[in-house]
């Protein structure tokens, strides 16, 4: 699926928090991880070389620094381009003011280059620094309604699980608030019989584990992680849904990227 994972660093514990979930998933599935500094000018270069082969040495990773070129966004997709099946991996802030670059043209660039999507991770409060034990991913959660742009994850999400070896969960979240004032019925039973044929499909054709569960909550994004528990062997897999909007101003107002605030998980996330 991917043959490399390129992750950007800066310095910063929190840029480098994503590196366990990183590691975990290159041993599983003998993929080339890359850690990448981007540097605004040769003056940086030496010093940033130093620092970026020493983490690589670590990790036995590949270790490269590059000229940002006055753009940082354009340097790592640059970067990503240069070696065919490469997934970006990155933690949604660091030293840098990463999270602005991420949230403005890096998803941009990235997401809409080619449909690409990215792994991004907010690591939560409190999290351990220096942390560098490989974590595994045993489960992939992928969040569905019946809308098109929702659906369209499920190659992607079945794929994924496919590739670590990890089991697929498919999961949909009813709003009893809204049943409750339509005067519908509780609706439980044809929404579990939906996601567990989506489920039950996607693990048929993508040879995987599946499981499913129906969650009950007004807040889908506080639903899904409240699922997902902070349990550091799973990761979602969600579309923002950017159609009109700006990807940037569509990430900050999405559930997608509220579950990617809340979860404590890394989502791998793509353009419907």
């Amino acid at each position: 699926m991917y043959k490399r994972l390129l992750v950007p660093i800066d310095g910063s514990p929190i840029a480098e928090s994503v590196l366990p979930y990183a590691l975990g998933i290159c041993r599983a599935t003998q993929s080339q991880l890359t850690l990448v500094r981007v540097v605004d000018d040769n003056d940086q270069h030496a010093r940033a070389s130093g620092y970026v082969d020493a983490l690589a040495a670590k990790f036995e990773a590949d270790g490269r620094c590059v000229s940002a070129d006055g753009d940082v966004a354009s340097a790592l997709v640059k970067e990503a381009a240069r070696v065919p099946g490469t997934l970006i991996a990155m933690a949604t802030h660091g030293r840098s003011g990463m999270l602005g670059v991420l949230l403005g043209s890096v998803a941009m660039k990235v997401l809409r280059a080619g449909q690409r999507p990215v792994m991004l991770y907010r690591p939560p409060e409190g999290f351990a620094e220096g942390q560098a034990d490989p974590i595994k991913i045993e489960r992939v959660v992928a969040p569905m309604d019946s809308t098109p742009s929702a659906e369209s994850i499920g190659k992607q999400a079945g794929e994924l699980a496919r590739w670590l070896g990890a089991r697929l969960v498919v999961v949909s979240v009813l709003d009893p608030n809204a049943i409750a004032s339509s005067g519908a019925p509780a609706g439980d039973l044809l929404e579990s019989s939906y996601v567990q044929s989506r489920a039950a499909d996607l693990g048929k054709q993508y040879g995987v584990e599946f499981s499913w569960e129906v969650l009950h909550d007004d807040k889908p994004d506080q639903a899904i992680a409240n699922f997902v528990g902070k349990e550091r062997g799973t990761m979602l897999a969600m579309v923002t849904r950017a159609n009109a909007a700006p990807v940037a101003a569509a990430l900050l107002g999405s559930v997608t990227t509220s579950s990617l605030r809340r979860a404590g998980v890394p989502v791998l996330i793509r353009l419907p």
